[in-house]
């Protein structure tokens, strides 16, 4: 064989190497399959809801990823865990320790806490707490004057009214300031008083002859509906 027609079969079988590779390789690229592109958007972390804490896993043979989020904790739970959050009271006495009486009254509260106090100051708190509420169910039922200083001052109702006026009270006594306490109890509903929606009380050792229903008697007082 000639030198020229060597040479032109080495190029030839050079040639049909070099494409049989080329189809060989591009044959197997073909044969695997693309990501599709909702698996690229799986991997894309999804954005936490306000208030949650999201954990994201993710599954190769998964088409979308798995969501493993953590629920937002219940208020009462989160409350729990949170040492700024006042105490749970378990009893009257319990509340009213928790319950800080203010630096200054408004006149409104001024006159609960002296009803309280005048009326029940030697009373058990859930006695105070029960004549609290009746002027608290007053002011609120339409039927009477829509403040507590208006019950308290309403003609023929309070003996301890003198002149359209509650005596004077030393403010840094202990019964003051526990009437007080008591007052924003009453006012805010947050300890309902065994005689809830009593409207009307009288001493114990007197017997008028109202005519309403009695609900219960709490130590001095008995109170009616």
């Amino acid at each position: 064989m000639s030198k020229q027609l060597r040479i032109a079969s080495a190029l030839s079988i050079a040639a049909t190497l070099i494409t049989t590779l080329f189809s060989t390789a591009s044959s197997g690229a073909a044969a695997q399959d693309p990501v599709p592109s909702h698996r690229l958007e799986a991997m894309i972390p999804a954005k936490e809801a306000p208030g949650s804490s999201a954990i994201i896993s993710y599954s190769a043979d998964a088409a979308f990823p798995v969501d493993e989020r953590v629920l937002p904790q219940d208020e009462a739970t989160a409350a729990s865990l949170d040492d700024t959050a006042p105490p749970v009271a378990t009893s009257l006495a319990d509340l009213v320790d928790a319950t800080t009486a203010p630096e200054q009254l408004s006149d409104e509260l001024r006159c609960l806490a002296g009803a309280i106090y005048f009326e029940a100051k030697s009373e058990t708190m859930a006695g105070q707490l029960a004549v609290g509420r009746v002027i608290v169910a007053r002011a609120r039922s339409g039927r009477f004057p829509a403040s507590y200083c208006g019950v308290v001052y309403q003609p023929s109702q309070f003996s301890f009214v003198r002149g359209h006026s509650i005596p004077a009270v030393n403010p840094a006594s202990r019964d003051w300031i526990k009437a007080t306490k008591i007052a924003m109890i009453a006012d805010h509903g947050s300890w309902k008083s065994p005689v809830e929606g009593a409207m009307f009380f009288h001493a114990a050792r007197v017997s008028p002859s109202w005519g309403k229903v009695r609900m219960a008697r709490i130590d001095n007082h008995i109170f009616y509906r």
